[in-house]
């Protein structure tokens, strides 16, 4: 009874977990640069203290870890000047909210009231002497090795330099993903930048949310969920039943 009841308790809250995961990788389908995420479950025993020891009639299934899927997204054309895509592998470094440098695939930018250039979801990006700020009545062309070059809207065009995008390719086993959907090293420190990372300028890359194989696993989960109630709802019926059979009238 007791292992009937942790494994299916246990195991409907961690299906729920993977629930909300699918409906967070639903709702990001078209969220630039995003990679699909999903809940793993482990089975655990029951420990205790007791001597001597207690019979290892309990378990339990716990998260045992929340793996990112870090394959690339579509490419998407869309012939804007300041938006970039990053080809292979490697990620573009941003300011985050709380100040600390942070990753991310979404090349989507833009030039804010201050001259400073961001991501659309307004963090700004990173250059390699600190923020970038685009002087007015500047045209920005941004190379595919993340140069940021500037040409006056009028009179002479001559293109000068301002700054480089700050692109970094770690080993993706040592980023977690952060709670505003940004990346960030485990370790906290900044990664090192990598010159050998490329961008497709016109382009922002798509997420790699695959819907079809998200929806079927929905599906499954939303299954699993109802056998594991049902079991709950069993393990009760029987308790009962067990119960009215030990109970002297």
């Amino acid at each position: 009874m007791d292992r009937l009841l942790y494994t299916a308790m246990t195991g409907a809250s961690g299906t729920m977990n993977q629930q909300a995961s699918i409906a967070q990788n639903l709702a990001n389908i078209s969220t630039p640069g995003y990679r699909a995420e999903e809940h793993r479950l482990r089975a655990v025993q029951v420990q205790t203290h007791n001597t001597p020891a207690a019979l290892p009639t309990r378990a339990f299934a716990v998260d045992s870890n929340t793996y990112t899927d870090f394959s690339a997204g579509p490419m998407q054309m869309t012939d804007r000047p300041l938006d970039v895509a990053i080809k292979g592998s490697g990620w573009l470094a941003v300011t985050a909210p709380d100040g600390t440098e942070a990753y991310t695939r979404y090349g989507n930018l833009q030039i804010d009231a201050n001259g400073t250039l961001m991501t659309m979801g307004g963090q700004p990006v990173v250059g390699d002497t600190g923020p970038i700020n685009v002087p007015p009545d500047q045209r920005v062309v941004i190379g595919d090795d993340g140069t940021i070059s500037i040409v006056p809207k009028t009179g002479l065009q001559t293109s000068s330099p301002i700054g480089r995008l700050k692109l970094v390719n770690p080993d993706t086993n040592a980023m977690q993903r952060r709670g505003d959907g940004l990346f960030a090293m485990k370790t906290g420190l900044p990664a090192d930048q990598d010159d050998s990372i490329r961008l497709a300028t016109g382009y922002i890359e798509g997420s790699n949310v695959n819907p079809a194989e998200q929806l079927v696993s929905m599906i499954s989960l939303q299954r699993q969920f109802e056998m594991q109630i049902q079991m709950i709802t069993n393990a009760e019926a029987n308790d009962k039943s067990a119960t009215a059979i030990l109970t002297v009238s």
